[in-house]
């Protein structure tokens, strides 16, 4: 049997790329291209309160753990919870090294500004919420979005549509990870507020071919 490699497993953060761009997405994941801008920054100044790996915090019948590693050996996707809130539920939870009684996980996610038009936001917790039943063998039905903009938390439910989405997203990543293919340039207004614009350059592209720019820019 083939051992289990996770240098295999992509980063479950990706979903979010893959469904703003899949173009943004192979450049980030597959090219290694990256550049910050204002959103970028500020979301990772957001994370830095939640990003404290192995905090652990008792507070009554409720465990908070912080920067929590998660994975799914199914999707072959890893990454991180930004807090994994563990709610006592004897009947429905599950039980949990050095704790009395049944714990239920909920995941909450960190987001700058306000919730978005798509549904990236709620696909990305939802893996995060397939990735933490696959691991303590649990059912989630819910979990939440804090929003800075809004300064308070979002429930979202999962339902089978987002399960079979994150599914069928991961399939088609894996996909264009395995064949190393960069998606061709699919310019719209999600353009103006991209991180890659100048490594993209999607206006560009979309007159001429990568090679074409490349050979007009050498002497």
């Amino acid at each position: 049997m083939k051992a289990d490699n996770e240098e295999d497993y992509l980063m479950l953060s990706g979903i979010q790329h893959f469904q703003f761009c899949k173009r943004q997405w192979a450049l980030i994941h597959i090219e290694q291209q990256w550049e910050e801008n204002v959103r970028t920054i500020e979301g990772q100044f957001l994370h830095r309160k939640a990003d404290q790996p192995f905090i652990r915090e008792k507070r009554g019948s409720k465990l908070i753990v912080r920067a929590m590693p998660v994975k799914s050996k199914i999707l072959k996707i890893t990454g991180i919870c930004d807090v994994v809130e563990f709610v006592r539920d004897d009947k429905a939870g599950v039980s949990l090294n050095g704790l009395n009684g049944k714990y239920l996980p909920y995941p909450i996610e960190y987001k700058h500004g306000k919730p978005k038009i798509d549904d990236s936001d709620i696909l990305q917790l939802t893996a995060q919420a397939i990735c933490l039943e696959e691991m303590l063998l649990c059912t989630i039905n819910k979990g939440f979005i804090f929003y800075n903009e809004l300064k308070h938390r979002i429930p979202i439910t999962f339902n089978e549509g987002h399960r079979k989405k994150v599914q069928s997203m991961v399939a088609e990543m894996q996909d264009y990870y395995r064949h190393r293919y960069t998606p061709k340039v699919r310019m719209g207004k999600f353009c103006r507020s991209c991180s890659l614009q100048d490594i993209c350059l999607p206006k560009l592209m979309k007159k001429q071919s990568v090679k074409r720019y490349i050979e007009g820019n050498i002497d």
